[in-house]
C-alpha cells in the first residue's frame, strides 16, 4: 500500500479563508478585564493584543 499525498492549504490560502469568515469578538467588558489582567501581569504582548481587540469590538467600522 503506497502512502497518499495529503494536500494542505498554503499559508496564503489559510489567511484568505480566515479573512472571509466573520468571527464575533467577545463583549467589550470581558476584553477590558483581560486587558487589565494582562497589564497586571506585565505581559506586553497580551496588552497589545487585548487593546487592539477592544478597539475592534468598540468600533466595528475600524476593521472593515
Amino acid at each position: 500500500m503506497s502512502p497518499r499525498h495529503v494536500r494542505r492549504p498554503t499559508e496564503a490560502a489559510a489567511l484568505r479563508a480566515a479573512a472571509r469568515s466573520a468571527r464575533p469578538l467577545p463583549p467589550v467588558p470581558a476584553l477590558m478585564a483581560a486587558l487589565l489582567d494582562a497589564n497586571d501581569r506585565r505581559d506586553r504582548e497580551a496588552v497589545t493584543l487585548c487593546a487592539h481587540r477592544v478597539v475592534r469590538a468598540a468600533t466595528p467600522e475600524v476593521g472593515e
